[in-house]
């Protein structure tokens, strides 16, 4: 990790532990898992606390469906938007499809949020007893921690804010998802808070070069590995990024960090909007729809500064990113959702992390 006066130049390893090649423990996996054991340590708090209709000991059950909701969800958003020919990638090699191989391309937000919709749908519908845990003379339909839908969506929403942030500062360890260039390779004085990224170079999104410095490529990629063939030698070279930076870094745009200003706005900024609004109990449904619109809102925002994915690197519709898109219906879904959760009548009041009673209040 090094840091510069000018710039911070990206020599970050995408692997805690590396196990092979390409096999290892990764930055972007155990974000993953933390995030999933915060949202854990909040529902069960909220639980405990009386804040939540989900009982304290299914917090572990409504977990598991979290868990499938994001993954299924955020893995099947990003190959049907994305990439859909992973669908048909088969291989001899584990894990055998291009649906299951999360290193080719990873995940989608989007299609997260439709998993924990899913998900928060399936939570609402409660859980088996356990034994001795019904009620005399229930039902043997009877099932534990029913409640709203909405009510659901609206704990889930409110833990998710750390894992929206854990996930983008993954996004920047990996050093993908790449934001503008503010200064262009070879020339000095690059802002401060700008990061030379040495993956721009295996990517779409990797600026001309001049004549002398693509020789300087050429010269280094013979000289760092002899043996390998130019596309494989610009491999080593780049995960072996501080061993050339002084040959690099010359060769590097100076970019916007998109994916610390992403992390910023939808793990801190829109934390912080969810804080503030469930501090007393409100309708099932408001802080969902909020967390929808504010998501939206902010991510339409911030992807002016994010380049668009390589799939779609033909230019901006409209002047908007496939990003940008797809928040755009989420921005309008929110606020009517909103309107309608507000209004309803005679709807209970929960949450309210901040209030002292433990019971539901009612209009």
């Amino acid at each position: 990790m090094t840091l510069s006066l000018a710039a911070f130049f990206h020599d970050l390893s995408p692997f805690i532990l590396r196990l092979g090649d390409s096999f290892g423990l990764r930055w972007y996996g155990m974000a993953y898992v933390v995030a999933f054991v915060i949202a854990f340590v909040l529902m069960r708090h909220l639980a405990r606390r009386g804040k939540v209709l989900i009982p304290p000991s299914r917090i572990g059950d409504a977990m598991v469906w979290v868990v499938a909701g994001t993954v299924v969800g955020g893995r099947l958003g990003y190959c049907l938007v994305y990439g859909r020919e992973l669908f048909t990638d088969f291989s001899s090699s584990f894990p055998f499809w291009g649906v299951l191989a999360i290193n080719k391309g990873g995940m989608a937000s989007h299609g997260g949020l439709i998993g924990l919709i899913l998900a928060a749908w399936r939570i609402s519908r409660g859980f088996r007893p356990f034994p001795g845990e019904a009620p005399p003379n229930a039902p043997s339909t009877y099932r534990v921690g029913v409640c709203p839908p909405p009510h659901v969506m609206d704990v889930l929403a409110f833990c998710a804010p750390p894992g929206l942030l854990l996930g983008r500062i993954a996004n920047f360890i990996n050093g993908e998802l790449l934001g503008r260039i503010v200064t262009p390779p070879g020339e000095p004085n690059a802002p401060w808070w700008s990061v030379r990224f040495p993956q721009e170079l295996l990517s779409s999104h990797a600026p001309p070069l001049s004549a002398s410095q693509q020789l300087a490529l050429e010269d280094l990629l013979a000289s760092a590995a002899p043996e390998m063939s130019p596309a494989r030698a610009l491999d080593h070279v780049v995960e072996n990024a501080a061993q050339y930076r002084a040959q690099l870094e010359p060769l590097l745009s100076a970019r916007v960090p998109s994916q610390l200003l992403q992390g910023a706005a939808e793990g801190l900024i829109l934390g912080i909007v969810l804080l503030i609004l469930w501090a007393r109990p409100r309708k099932p449904g408001v802080i969902a729809a909020t967390f929808v619109l504010v998501y939206g809102i902010l991510r339409i925002i911030t992807e002016v500064w994010r380049l668009p994915d390589p799939q779609f690197n033909q230019g901006r519709p409209l002047g908007l990113s496939r990003g940008q898109w797809l928040s755009v219906p989420m921005v309008a879904v929110g606020a009517l959702w909103l309107w309608w959760s507000a209004m309803r009548p005679n709807s209970p009041k929960l949450g309210g992390w901040l209030s002292q009673s433990r019971r539901i209040s009612t209009m």
